[in-house]
């Protein structure tokens, strides 16, 4: 990837950019309107939301107000947990548009596989709620459909009912978190891998071997991080509502990290903890 304007080529043949703007944690109203302009204004052209974030209204109002075309920018937004079913699933999603005030969007997620509301049959729940997206999409209101935090064996199960495959699983990828064996599951079944947290938490900043880095090539950590989760095969998806943060984070593409320094940071185990286990979630 050689620029933000570059793409993932999705399983459907839907390009995605390679580097998405996170809006977790961006406080609905003028943060988050401000910090998707400025986004977009920096060059990002992949906007992620989700009904859990509160904010999709502003992320609208944001898109809307940078002047830019719609067909330009890929939005995505996520199911939340006590929507899934199939009815639920339709009547979700008609109110996430409603909120973004959008006539389609370029991707959809089931956020959680295992949400506690329907944990006792969340198979079932899941079938019906991917009934829903498969058909969303076949109607042309989605341009692509896909999970997140989806486990193999999740993946395993919704693919016994499903009529097709998702396209996408977005997942926590960060230093040290690096999901070996799902990773693998995902490639082989041409599901692309989104990165949430790419920067792992703030005490990835701590991290000797990550400061020597950051020396070694002239980035900033964060930056770092970025282009390691590129490296890899990821799409990251930072998220910042600072300026200064949000230019940086998409300012990665004029160095390459060596083999030997991928491996080095995908080698540092447990140094920003690890992703939440989807099956005993209390949420």
């Amino acid at each position: 990837m050689k620029s933000l304007s570059d793409n993932y080529i999705l399983a459907n043949g839907v390009k995605i950019p390679c580097i998405g703007f996170g809006t977790w944690k961006a406080q609905n109203g003028e943060t988050a309107v401000n910090a998707v302009k400025q986004a977009l204004k920096t060059g990002y052209r992949h906007i992620d939301t989700a009904a859990l974030y509160y904010n999709e209204e502003s992320v609208g109002t944001g898109i809307k107000e940078s002047g830019i075309p719609r067909e330009e920018i890929f939005v995505t937004s996520k199911l939340q947990n006590p929507e899934h079913g199939y009815q639920e699933t339709l009547n979700a999603f008609e109110a996430t548009m409603k909120n973004l005030d959008l006539d389609y969007l370029d991707l959809y997620l089931i956020h959680w596989p295992n949400p506690i509301k329907t944990r006792a049959n969340w198979q079932e729940a899941n079938a019906g709620t991917w009934k829903a997206f498969e058909e969303l999409y076949e109607a042309g209101r989605i341009r692509s459909i896909g999970v997140s935090n989806f486990r193999i064996h999740h993946l395993e199960e919704l693919m016994k009912t499903a009529k097709i495959a998702p396209m996408v699983n977005q997942i926590r990828l960060c230093p040290g978190d690096t999901q070996d064996e799902l990773v693998s599951y995902l490639k082989e079944h041409n599901i692309l891998a989104e990165a949430y947290s790419p920067l792992g938490s703030g005490k990835i900043f701590e991290v000797p071997e990550m400061i020597a880095l950051s020396e070694k090539y002239g980035k900033s950590i964060a930056q770092i991080c970025v282009r390691w989760s590129l490296q890899m095969g990821f799409l990251p998806l930072p998220k910042s509502v600072t300026k200064e943060r949000i230019e940086e984070n998409a300012h990665v593409f004029d160095f390459e990290l060596t083999a030997e320094d991928v491996s080095i940071i995908a080698g540092l185990k447990g140094c920003c903890g690890y992703s939440t286990n989807p099956d005993t979630t209390d949420f």
